[in-house]
């Protein structure tokens, strides 16, 4: 009898135990967390019918990404549909982590999708498109009345961006935004939505609807 037979029973279990926990990220689904409030889309891309919305701390499940975009399949809040993975959060060493940028790391898992004739997939960004930078936490606030009286009777020209818009979403440095009169916060019109911008951080931290 050859002496691999004659090693403890626990000990090939605990060695088969240990390779169920490697192959196990990167063919299950995996546990993330929304990293603010975010839209849920019937597919991925802007303009795909919107299925609901996913606010911030919410757990999730994920089958995966697609390959070479930042759009993620993921089951939140009783929904099943498509969010950004700058959106998203796993844990690293008990520290959430942005799953965009731990996508190589962690194995995330590649998914598809089959476009229909009734619903085109979303536009390529052009060299002019803004885009948001990344999301962080904000503090919740709840703005007065007098804040979006003041915007209101001082319109600005609204800016176009790509990505969704959600709180702790930060503005790029060249989006002009404005000052309003004895407040902590700022101003700007982002797809036609007036939102509230952190002058320090230029985080959204609020958005009127």
């Amino acid at each position: 009898m050859t002496s691999w037979l004659k090693f403890p029973k626990w000990t090939w279990l605990g060695l088969g135990a240990a390779l169920s926990a490697l192959a196990l990220p990167a063919q299950a689904q995996m546990a993330t967390t929304t990293a603010s409030d975010i839209v849920v889309r019937s597919g991925p891309g802007q303009d795909y019918p919107e299925i609901g919305l996913a606010t911030r701390g919410s757990p999730a499940t994920m089958d995966g990404c697609l390959e070479g975009s930042n759009w993620c399949r993921i089951e939140v809040n009783g929904m099943r549909g498509w969010v950004f993975a700058e959106y998203l959060t796993i844990r690293h060493n008990g520290t959430p982590v942005v799953v965009q940028d731990y996508r190589t790391r962690y194995e995330v898992p590649a998914v598809t999708y089959e476009t229909t004739a009734s619903v085109p997939p979303a536009p390529v960004p052009g060299p002019g498109d803004i885009m948001l930078g990344p999301v962080g936490e904000v503090d919740v606030i709840d703005p007065p009345d007098t804040v979006i009286s003041y915007i209101e009777q001082h319109p600005v020209d609204p800016i176009r961006v790509r990505d969704e818009v959600v709180v702790g979403a930060t503005l790029p440095p060249d989006v002009i935004i404005r000052e309003v009169p004895d407040y902590d916060y700022d101003y700007v019109v982002v797809n036609d939505r007036p939102v509230l911008v952190d002058p320090g951080t230029r985080r959204i931290v609020h958005i009127y609807e």
